[in-house]
């Protein structure tokens, strides 16, 4: 479908439409829960739609994958709505500090000396969070809380990589939508809970909810693992990174919502760092690194 594209403009396209998360859900009158739920019961449908071969890649080893996964997409809401755009999404881009640690324990992927620079900066940024908490705003009524939500975010999307990564290994990369596919699905069983009766809401709120299932995930994740065979892993890695860029300015743009300049330093060097920490891998010889 899309083999006359370019592929840089593929992975472009899907990071932009990911960056669009935070701005739709704050965008919506429904609670965290509620979001969380009806966005993956829509994106669900939406990757068994476009991608059919997910349901005969299906198999045990999916399930631990998933879990961790419907917890990143439950947790990456849920934080949004309760501190800034920004917050959400810089955190949650702190995983690869997590992955530092978690590679040699879960992959055998050992640390480098030269890798702790990179986590010395990693937390950094990690800490500048918590050094000062905004003030509660309308559009991040709970700073403190949403903070906490988004750096267990971070740490269950390093969950998330690491068993996306065991899964191209031990049973091939169509295991991966199939793990998206059911992620999306145990998010909305378990949110559900939580997610009805729906007391209040409006068109607006299920125009935005039916955006963020088909077009937020299911769209942007065909259109990045489309290109996933044509973009070098260090290219892909670096035009992703215009997701938690552009993810505040839409935050910015439609909901007039700024982030604390200390969030906006500790989003730079979060950002700066993973940047550098690419490029110099890719110099290394023999780098077994995606």
């Amino acid at each position: 479908m899309f083999a006359r594209i370019d592929a840089r403009v593929l992975v472009v396209l899907g990071a932009v439409l990911f960056s669009t998360g935070g701005a739709a859900i704050k965008g919506t009158t429904l609670t965290g829960w509620q979001v969380a739920a009806f966005r993956s019961g829509v994106a669900c449908i939406a990757l068994l739609v476009m991608i059919p071969s997910v349901r005969r890649e299906l198999s045990w080893r999916v399930l631990p994958v998933s879990v961790v996964y419907a917890t990143t997409l439950a947790l990456y809401v849920l934080a949004n709505k309760l501190t800034t755009a920004a917050n959400t999404i810089f955190l949650q881009s702190t995983a690869p500090l997590y992955l530092l640690f978690l590679g040699p324990l879960l992959l055998r992927e050992h640390t480098q000396k030269r890798d702790w620079w990179f986590i010395v900066a990693l937390a950094g940024g990690l800490a500048l969070f918590f050094v000062s908490i905004d003030a509660p705003t309308e559009t991040a009524p709970a700073p403190l809380a949403g903070n906490l939500l988004g750096g267990l975010a971070g740490f269950s999307w390093a969950l998330t990589l690491l068993g996306l990564r065991w899964l191209a290994i031990s049973a091939g990369p169509g295991s991966a939508a199939a793990a998206a596919a059911t992620g999306n699905l145990l998010t909305f069983l378990v949110c559900a809970y939580w997610a009805f009766p729906v007391v209040d809401s409006a068109p607006r709120d299920w125009l935005l909810i039916a955006y963020l299932g088909v077009f937020q995930i299911g769209v942007a994740y065909v259109l990045v693992t489309a290109a996933m065979h044509r973009v070098s892993a260090l290219e892909a890695s670096l035009l992703i990174l215009i997701e938690p860029v552009l993810n505040p300015v839409w935050a910015w743009l439609f909901l007039d919502e700024t982030p604390g300049r200390l969030a906006l330093l500790a989003g730079s060097l979060i950002l700066v760092s993973i940047t550098v920490r690419t490029l110099q891998q890719r110099r290394l010889p023999n780098s077994g690194e995606p």
